[in-house]
């Protein structure tokens, strides 16, 4: 059976169904946290293949530590680089870091982002400040 990932329109938390073929479109997805049936389809990143060295020609400027000063005190550029970033990984990132990038590239600070989502990052093991290490 194929996996489906969903992201629930009332709590906002993403899951995987197992369904059938024949399921699919006919029987409606229910979130698993919640129980809402409020739900839209979720579709996943196509991986490509890159090395590290391709990646770090990607990021431009951004490989460069000086291009980097200043990116505190400027949200937008910040949300830029993390977008960039994350894109450039390759790797399937939680929902939390695009509510962080999202919140960033239209202005808000991290120290408002951090008092708004208080649990962000509370078990991913990150640095105790509350804010994910990504």
């Amino acid at each position: 059976m194929p996996n489906y990932d969903f992201v629930c329109e009332d709590c906002n938390k993403r899951f995987d169904l197992f369904m059938t073929y024949a399921e699919y479109g006919k029987k409606p997805p229910t979130c698993t946290h919640c129980g809402s049936q409020k739900t839209r389809r979720r579709m996943i990143r196509v991986r490509i293949g890159k090395s590290e060295e391709s990646r770090m020609d990607s990021l431009g400027d951004f490989s460069n530590p000086a291009a980097l000063e200043g990116l505190e005190d400027n949200p937008k550029e910040l949300g830029r680089m993390m977008r960039k970033m994350g894109t450039e990984m390759g790797e399937e990132l939680p929902a939390e870091f695009d509510e962080v990038v999202d919140r960033l590239e239209k202005g808000q600070s991290p120290e408002d982002i951090e008092a708004a989502l208080p649990d962000l990052g509370a078990d991913d093991g990150g640095g105790g400040d509350g804010m994910p290490d990504f």
